[in-house]
């Protein structure tokens, strides 16, 4: 299972900007205004060693008794209960509050974690900025900037230091693929559960929220085993209240995380939601194959259905890779058929791509259409090795590669799930630049690029041609010089003989 990282903090001392950070991402709002962010935001890292989740709070004011500010500090609270580590992030101009000491003094009662992280340190000296932060007695302080970037990522990497390297599920021959059922609270993810299992197994009644936490089941069917994980709603953010349905929603993006495959079940009676969308969209960023259930068809009338399939081209255009179904979980309609996509998309998330197929597909694309040209260079691309499962990875080597466009990355996404039939898994392409043995080594280094170096290189030759132009004028005068002194002598040689 992840690990679970929480910031936690008083308002605007930049939680919400190293959010951003961690997770690569805009999600979290980012303003120079205090109370801005008023619930949890949950995202997945990326950028270190070892992967992890991470949980933006709001501003905490442990001393609210009432009001907005109350309610933030009883989220902050809740998200503090499910961390593994917390980081309390500490404003490095303002130096330490009396609230600074409240919060660490609650931190030190919850028993987690803490390490110190003193934001918008830039321009000053790090040994110096978190100097006033040993007072708090949580350790030693470490001075970042989450809007440059600066001592983050030590951060991060001394946070995930006890935990064990998890990465994307590899391989899984001889195991019974996982398979996460996930989406809106209601929408009948329980009833497909006891479906699929021909028994009730799991409370399924008509009122959200019913399942508070994700329920691991082994099922044989078919000749086939899969172990099926019932998850919790994922309920929008605005509309969670009570403290043991907040607990939830990690616990299912936990699920996410674990599951080989994950099958995302919408309501049909109600349409394609916008959380939905974010559901999909999660299990996209996490690289999870994906089939789509939607339920409850059975109820709807032509003209219904007509405008759910509509609403899917819209809102899920870019699930195009899986496979939707039309199911009704309570007739058990329709299974057999979305457990074949299942069989599909895990054997596609866990397919085995050859180095030498996968290099005569990316020389056939880029032969067809080749990559557009980059600061006056175009990228030459010259083999492809697939780097992972769950996702499928490929990796592609050859020159000025960072350069390539986002359009031919998608490009070349569908090419390769074209050519190894990859049905309802994303696929990721990873590009990795060839160094150039002209380019010296601290260059290199510093990721300069061919254009930079075709500068460099000119310049060099300008100096060069101006130093030779300079030898050359003073060679002129030593000649020059000469030439008037031999003429001198000749004419004292003649004043003298006269």
């Amino acid at each position: 299972m992840l690990p679970t990282i929480v910031l936690v903090g008083r308002p605007n001392v930049g939680k919400s900007t190293l959010f951003n950070r961690l997770t690569k991402s805009r999600d979290a709002l980012v303003a120079d205004l205090p109370g801005l962010t008023r619930d949890r935001h949950y995202g997945r890292g990326v950028g270190a060693s070892k992967p992890y989740l991470v949980v933006d709070t709001g501003g905490f004011e442990p001393t609210a008794e009432d009001g907005i500010m109350h309610e933030m500090a009883k989220q902050t609270l809740l998200a503090i209960d499910e961390a593994d580590v917390i980081i309390f992030v500490l404003d490095g101009r303002q130096g330490v509050t009396p609230q600074d000491h409240e919060i660490a003094n609650r931190l030190r009662k919850k028993q987690r974690p803490v390490l110190l992280a003193v934001n918008k340190t830039e321009g000053l000296q790090r040994g110096i900025a978190g100097a006033d932060f040993y007072e708090l007695g949580l350790g030693d302080p470490l001075a970042i900037s989450s809007a440059h970037g600066e001592g983050v990522r030590d951060l991060v990497e001394l946070a995930l230091e006890p935990f064990d390297a998890e990465g994307s599920v590899q391989d899984a021959t001889g195991q019974a693929p996982k398979i996460a059922i996930v989406g809106r609270p209601n929408v009948g993810k329980s009833t497909l559960v006891n479906a699929l299992m021909g028994e009730e197994r799991v409370i399924a009644f008509d009122q959200p929220g019913t399942t508070r936490d994700s329920i691991f089941l082994d099922l044989e069917r078919n000749g086939k085993h899969y172990t099926l994980i019932d998850t919790a709603g994922v309920r929008k953010r605005g509309k969670v209240f009570e403290a043991i349905e907040k607990f939830s929603v990690i616990k299912t993006i936990q699920a996410i995380e674990q599951a080989n495959v994950a099958v995302l079940v919408v309501d049909a009676k109600d349409g394609i939601t916008e959380q939905d969308a974010h559901i999909a969209a999660y299990i996209l960023e996490a690289g999870r194959a994906l089939v789509v259930a939607i339920n409850k068809w059975d109820g709807l009338t032509d003209d219904k259905r007509e405008w759910i399939k509509r609403e899917i081209d819209r809102k899920l255009q870019f699930l195009d890779f899986a496979k939707f179904h039309y199911i009704s979980a309570l007739r058990k309609k329709g299974l057999n058929e979305l457990l074949q996509s299942v069989d599909l998309a895990y054997k596609a998330a866990m397919a085995k791509l050859s180095t030498p197929q996968l290099t005569r597909v990316l020389n056939d694309a880029t032969t067809q259409h080749q990559p557009p040209v980059s600061k006056g260079i175009r990228p030459k691309l010259r083999y492809a090795h697939q780097g992972g499962v769950n996702p499928p990875i490929v990796v592609v080597h050859g020159n000025h590669v960072l350069g390539v466009k986002d359009a031919y990355k998608r490009y070349l996404e569908g090419v390769f799930r074209q050519a190894f039939q990859l049905i309802g898994t994303p696929l990721r392409v990873q590009f990795n630049q060839g160094e150039n043995p002209f380019v010296e080594a601290d260059t290199r280094k510093q990721g300069e690029g061919l254009v930079t170096m075709r500068r460099r290189k000119n310049a060099q030759r300008a100096a060069l041609n101006a130093r030779k132009e300079e030898d050359s004028a003073q060679e002129k005068k030593r000649i020059a010089k000469g030439t008037g002194l031999e003429i001198a002598k000749r004419v004292k040689k003649v004043s003298r003989k006269k």
